[in-house]
Protein backbone atom coordinates (compact mmCIF):
# COMPACT_ATOMS: atom_id res chain seq x y z
CA UNK A 1 0.00 0.00 0.00
CA UNK A 2 1.17 3.49 -0.69
CA UNK A 3 1.44 6.20 1.96
CA UNK A 4 -1.73 8.03 0.91
CA UNK A 5 -3.89 4.90 1.31
CA UNK A 6 -2.41 4.23 4.77
CA UNK A 7 -3.02 7.85 5.80
CA UNK A 8 -6.61 7.67 4.56
CA UNK A 9 -7.26 4.47 6.52
CA UNK A 10 -5.75 6.00 9.65
CA UNK A 11 -7.82 9.19 9.42
CA UNK A 12 -11.03 7.25 8.77
CA UNK A 13 -10.25 4.93 11.70
CA UNK A 14 -9.82 7.91 14.02
CA UNK A 15 -13.17 9.38 12.97
CA UNK A 16 -15.04 6.08 13.28
CA UNK A 17 -13.41 5.32 16.65
CA UNK A 18 -14.32 8.74 18.01
CA UNK A 19 -17.94 8.41 16.91
CA UNK A 20 -18.30 4.92 18.36
CA UNK A 21 -16.71 5.75 21.73
CA UNK A 22 -18.60 9.02 22.15
CA UNK A 23 -21.96 7.20 21.85
CA UNK A 24 -21.23 4.67 24.63
CA UNK A 25 -23.31 5.00 27.80
CA UNK A 26 -21.53 5.16 31.14
CA UNK A 27 -22.91 1.76 32.25
CA UNK A 28 -21.05 0.05 29.43
CA UNK A 29 -17.79 1.89 29.96
CA UNK A 30 -16.16 -0.64 32.31
CA UNK A 31 -16.79 -3.70 30.08
CA UNK A 32 -15.53 -1.73 27.09
CA UNK A 33 -12.38 -0.76 28.97
CA UNK A 34 -11.71 -4.43 29.68
CA UNK A 35 -12.07 -5.24 25.99
CA UNK A 36 -9.90 -2.29 25.04
CA UNK A 37 -7.20 -3.47 27.45
CA UNK A 38 -7.16 -6.86 25.72
CA UNK A 39 -6.82 -5.16 22.33
CA UNK A 40 -3.99 -2.97 23.60
CA UNK A 41 -2.22 -6.07 24.85
CA UNK A 42 -2.39 -7.54 21.34
CA UNK A 43 -1.14 -4.26 19.88
CA UNK A 44 1.77 -4.27 22.33
CA UNK A 45 2.77 -7.80 21.31
CA UNK A 46 2.57 -6.82 17.63
CA UNK A 47 4.69 -3.72 18.19
CA UNK A 48 7.32 -5.78 20.01
CA UNK A 49 7.41 -8.28 17.12
CA UNK A 50 7.80 -5.50 14.56
CA UNK A 51 10.55 -3.86 16.63
CA UNK A 52 12.38 -7.18 16.88
CA UNK A 53 12.36 -7.71 13.11
CA UNK A 54 13.07 -4.12 12.01
CA UNK A 55 16.00 -3.63 9.65
CA UNK A 56 15.56 0.05 8.88
CA UNK A 57 16.34 2.50 11.72
CA UNK A 58 13.16 4.51 10.96
CA UNK A 59 10.99 1.42 11.25
CA UNK A 60 12.73 0.54 14.51
CA UNK A 61 12.10 4.05 15.87
CA UNK A 62 8.42 3.95 14.93
CA UNK A 63 8.06 0.43 16.36
CA UNK A 64 9.68 1.46 19.64
CA UNK A 65 7.38 4.48 19.80
CA UNK A 66 4.46 2.11 19.24
CA UNK A 67 5.70 -0.09 22.10
CA UNK A 68 5.90 2.92 24.45
CA UNK A 69 2.47 4.25 23.47
CA UNK A 70 0.80 0.84 23.64
CA UNK A 71 2.32 0.23 27.06
CA UNK A 72 1.12 3.60 28.35
CA UNK A 73 -2.34 2.96 26.93
CA UNK A 74 -2.50 -0.54 28.42
CA UNK A 75 -1.41 0.57 31.90
CA UNK A 76 -3.67 3.63 31.80
CA UNK A 77 -6.63 1.46 30.81
CA UNK A 78 -6.09 -0.82 33.77
CA UNK A 79 -5.79 2.16 36.13
CA UNK A 80 -9.04 3.66 34.84
CA UNK A 81 -10.81 0.29 35.04
CA UNK A 82 -9.60 -0.21 38.61
CA UNK A 83 -10.86 3.23 39.62
CA UNK A 84 -14.24 2.59 38.04
CA UNK A 85 -14.58 -0.78 39.74
CA UNK A 86 -13.67 0.86 43.05
CA UNK A 87 -16.82 2.97 42.73
CA UNK A 88 -18.98 -0.18 42.69
CA UNK A 89 -17.38 -1.87 45.70
CA UNK A 90 -19.23 -1.73 49.00
CA UNK A 91 -18.23 0.76 51.61
CA UNK A 92 -16.29 -0.54 54.59
CA UNK A 93 -17.88 -0.24 58.02
CA UNK A 94 -16.39 2.68 59.95
CA UNK A 95 -14.10 1.66 62.76
CA UNK A 96 -14.47 3.40 66.12
CA UNK A 97 -11.75 5.91 66.70
CA UNK A 98 -10.33 6.37 70.13
CA UNK A 99 -7.94 8.80 71.65
CA UNK A 100 -4.57 7.39 72.63
CA UNK A 101 -4.70 5.77 76.05
CA UNK A 102 -8.50 5.56 76.12
CA UNK A 103 -10.63 2.54 75.49
CA UNK A 104 -13.35 2.55 72.87
CA UNK A 105 -16.87 3.23 74.18
CA UNK A 106 -18.33 0.17 75.84
CA UNK A 107 -14.95 -1.45 76.28
CA UNK A 108 -13.75 0.30 79.43
CA UNK A 109 -12.00 -1.58 82.17
CA UNK A 110 -13.84 -2.32 85.38
CA UNK A 111 -12.52 -1.39 88.71
CA UNK A 112 -13.79 -2.16 92.16
CA UNK A 113 -16.28 -4.77 93.20
CA UNK A 114 -19.43 -5.90 91.43
CA UNK A 115 -18.36 -4.54 88.06
CA UNK A 116 -18.39 -0.88 89.02
CA UNK A 117 -16.48 1.46 86.82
Amino acid sequence: MDGMALLTITVLSVFVGFEVVSKVSSTLHTPLMSGANAIHGIILVGAIIVAGQADDPWILAVALLAVVLATANLVGGFVVTDRMLEMFRGRKAPTPTTAPGRAAPGHGSTSGKDGER
